[in-house]
């Protein structure tokens, strides 16, 4: 883009044409000829911002006028995305603003792509909050998201020679135009010391060191601006900055010591903890913000309504897993200790006011702390966790059936080996509710890492299946399919998601699953120039799009998909004269920086793409790629264009999933396990709408419970077989022919992701897609069947199941 050759006079221009040269004038310091394309997004953002700012400020004193019950939402990640085009859309102002640039020789959806995206999350959990927030403000519920102002994230990731190598994030290096820093709400957040008490009972704790809290609000607009709501996230400085006596010495670094010890604290989401130094950190970020939340909301219910005992009728403190967990020691000790009420009063308070979101059954996500760590750092915590195992265990002895073993299970305390303080058990034991995020997944916990915990509680645990936001996620990415929707079945959709079902009928409609194909084609089209500019791929948008985006984990098995792909191109090799569907793979996801097998797996991705691609004997047949630094907006981009979804976790170990949300509603097919919320999807669109394969969560359990032996499985399968031989012996990978050795070795020794067991169906259903994909009618009649019955995952329906049966807040 370039600045206009030729500037329209002023008095030809409307009114927000002049609005924004005026914010660019006067807040950004340019003038029209001199402004770049940055200076035109800062200028066009500041300006929407000014209506924002009024709806918010009119949301705030309804809801102080009315003496709302505020919803408080406890997250580590929000991974919100690019904000403009979301808020345009939301306030239904993206034709205004885009004819007002364009009287200035501006285009909206080129500046849009310069956004960066905020680095405040990384995967499903951090989008889902997103989600939740957009949904909370649609539905008209006062509410705040409470997280950390990361500098930095989790990292931007390149590929270097096939490597993920981790950069940071500098999504803030030329500040936010989002957000507010409030000075007048900064919070005392302590560490270490010690705790000391008189003869009255009262406890004083006196931390060894401090930082300060301040908060920074990004305002969060619902759909049509009915409601703006508030992001709070928190920045970290020291109370002292310099230490000015050090640097007139001569000690420069150690005079900003503080500083950085403080910044340090918001400077990277999920430091590595596999070291004493990083789970410090980890442990020091969860209570740094979980503090200074409820120190918030404390002080916020205090000023409006006096009464801290009525904390639960007027504050829902939703904990979105265990990282906040600590809030609940938090709140007690405030309630205690600044507001000097009783044990047990405090501690009623303390679960009629908490609500506790689990998201994982894996034991490593469900935190736990060393005891020596969190009773140096959280000393005066520690004494309450101990108090209320306390309460804790004597009320689980007073139980008819709870015997030592599910004591040990129910303590906060877990003795077995070091010492640790369990995190999860202390959220679910401080909580009036606690949920999961599908109906599988709520029955596991159930049975496996709550099971005695529901035994002492059993009308605690609920089901709250998840959903995503249908306006970023089907309005704006996919403006194609929203607009032929539209034309076809009319706006209801547009407010209430579930009002898709009237497409069902059109699957039968020849004429418009043509339409639908053909803004399908667009879709892969404009992903295959991107990736063409990005990445120098050239891909087919008449073959199948296949497409597996997410955190890369063994547990989601991109190894799987991978071990398929290199199976389909030896077939291809093998057999050039069968009709083969071509077929384009598509991998992109981040892997934790201290996850070695799942950094291999990346690698081995771009290796198979380097030796597929560039083999002529299968005729462009099949394409491989590995897209770096997956965010919102690449998904933005990719779920659009998808055909194929991939959702093949082993059965029993994802939550939920969204992403199969997101996919669905755009029309992909999914292909997966019975697994998180694949089950319910299978149940909306009907078993001949998606594609099921693999062991089922009980009979993963009971493999593993009955001596699995995976080398039997891979002998059984010659394909597997040959597959595994090939990577294991440096096929995809001569430079080092003993690259992938260990981690093929580790599905021969314990397999514990069931991708052996699992390989032979994958592979069928695989061959099942590309019977369907040959059935263009068929296909198309499921694609939008698909679209047509996903309405339901909205988190609009997730956000008022929770604000009805959770927080009485509907």
């Amino acid at each position: 883009m370039h600045a206009p050759v030729t500037i329209r006079p002023i008095s030809e221009r409307g009114s927000l044409a002049n609005a924004i040269v005026d914010t660019l004038v006067h807040r950004i310091g340019k003038d029209e000829q001199a402004a770049r394309p940055h200076d035109w997004l800062a200028a066009t953002i500041l300006t929407v911002r000014n209506e924002i700012i009024e709806r918010w400020m009119e949301s705030t004193k309804a809801a102080h006028a009315a003496g709302a019950k505020r919803v408080y939402y406890l997250s580590l990640e929000f991974l919100i995305g690019r904000l403009l085009r979301d808020t345009l859309s939301n306030l239904q102002k993206t034709g205004e603003i885009a004819a007002a640039l364009a009287e200035l020789g501006v285009d909206l959806a080129e500046i849009e792509e310069i956004e960066p995206d905020a680095a405040l999350g990384n995967g499903g959990l951090g989008r889902l909050a997103a989600c939740f927030m957009e949904s909370l403000a649609t539905l008209d519920l006062p509410a705040y998201g409470y997280g950390i102002r990361y500098v930095n994230g989790m990292f931007r990731q390149r590929i270097d020679d096939g490597w993920q190598v981790e950069l940071p994030e500098t999504w803030l290096a030329h500040g936010n135009p989002w957000e507010f820093e409030r000075r007048e709400s900064a919070y005392f957040v302590g560490f270490g010391g010690e705790v000391t008490g008189n003869e009255n009972g009262q406890v004083h704790w006196k931390p060894a060191e401090a930082v300060e809290a301040v908060a920074y609000d990004t305002p969060v607009v619902g759909w049509r601006g009915r409601r703006v709501n508030t992001l709070r996230l928190w920045s970290a400085r020291a109370f002292d900055p310099i230490k000015l006596d050090k640097f007139n010495a001569g000690d420069h670094v150690g005079a900003l010591a503080a500083q950085t010890r403080a910044e340090t604290l918001v400077r990277v989401l999920y430091p590595a903890d596999s070291n004493a130094a990083g789970q410090e950190l980890r442990l020091r970020q969860e209570y740094f913000f979980s503090s200074a939340s409820i120190q918030d909301i404390v002080r916020r219910h205090v000023q409006y309504f006096g009464d801290i005992r009525t904390l639960p009728d007027k504050a829902a403190i939703q904990l979105n897993d265990t990282h906040p967990a600590v809030s609940v020691a938090e709140l007690m000790r405030l309630l205690l200790d600044h507001h000097d009420l009783g044990f047990d009063e405090a501690w009623e308070i303390t679960k009629a006011t908490f609500g506790y979101t689990n998201h994982t059954l894996l034991p490593e996500a469900l935190e736990s702390w060393p005891l020596p760590l969190f009773e140096r750092l959280l000393p005066r915590h520690m004494q309450l966790v101990y108090a209320i195992n306390a309460k804790l265990l004597k009320e689980a002895r007073r139980r008819e059936g709870i015997d030592d073993r599910a004591i040990a299970a129910i303590s906060l305390i877990d003795e077995a080996g070091e010492r640790r303080v369990r995190m999860a058990n202390l959220a679910f034991a401080g909580a009036h509710s606690v949920n999961g995020v599908a109906a599988l997944h709520t029955d596991l916990m159930k049975q496996t890492v709550f099971a005695d915990l529901h035994r002492l509680y059993p009308d605690r645990i609920n089901n709250k299946t998840n959903g995503i936001t249908p306006r970023r996620w089907f309005h704006e990415c996919n403006p194609g399919l929203c607009a032929l929707v539209r034309d076809g079945i009319g706006e209801a959709f547009m407010d209430d998601a579930q009002a898709l079902s009237a497409l069902a009928p059109l699957a039968e409609d020849a004429g418009f699953r043509d339409r639908f194909a053909a803004v399908k084609r667009a879709n892969k089209v404009a992903l295959a120039q991107h990736l063409r500019e990005a990445m120098g791929v050239r891909l087919d948008p008449d073959a199948i799009f296949d497409v597996q985006i997410k955190r890369i984990h063994e547990y989601k098995r991109q190894l799987l998909n991978l071990i398929e792909t290199v199976v389909l191109y030896d077939q291809i090799r093998n057999h050039p004269e069968r009709d083969w569907t071509p077929r384009v793979k598509l991998f992109a996801g981040k892997a934790a920086s201290s996850y070695h097998n799942a950094k291999l797996v990346i690698k081995l991705a771009n290796d198979v793409a380097r030796r597929v691609n560039a083999d002529p004997a299968i005729g462009g047949l099949l394409k491989v790629a590995f897209v770096p630094n997956y965010n919102v907006s690449l998904a933005e981009k990719m779920v659009p264009a998808a055909d194929l979804s991939e959702q093949i976790s082993t059965a029993g170990m994802e939550a939920s999933g969204t992403g199969n949300m997101k996919f669905a509603l755009n029309g992909a097919l999914t292909i997966g396990t019975l697994d998180g919320a694949n089950v319910e999807i299978r149940d909306h669109v009907g078993d001949e709408n998606i594609v099921i394969f693999g062991l089922t969560a009980e009979e993963v359990a009971a493999k593993r419970a009955g001596g699995y032996v995976p080398r039997e499985a891979i002998e059984r399968s010659r394909d597997l077989a040959q597959a595994l031989d090939a990577i294991a012996s440096g096929v995809f990978s001569p430079d080092d022919p003993d690259r992938y050795k260990g981690l093929v070795q580790g599905l021969y020794d314990h397999d514990w992701f069931m991708v052996a067991a699992d390989f032979d169906a994958y592979a069928a259903a695989q061959r099942q897609v590309d019977g369907r994909w040959a059935d263009r009618a068929g296909w198309g009649r499921s694609a939008i069947l698909n679209t047509a019955n996903v309405g339901w995952f909205s988190s609009d329906r997730t956000i008022a199941d929770y604000a009805r049966e959770i927080w009485g807040v509907m």
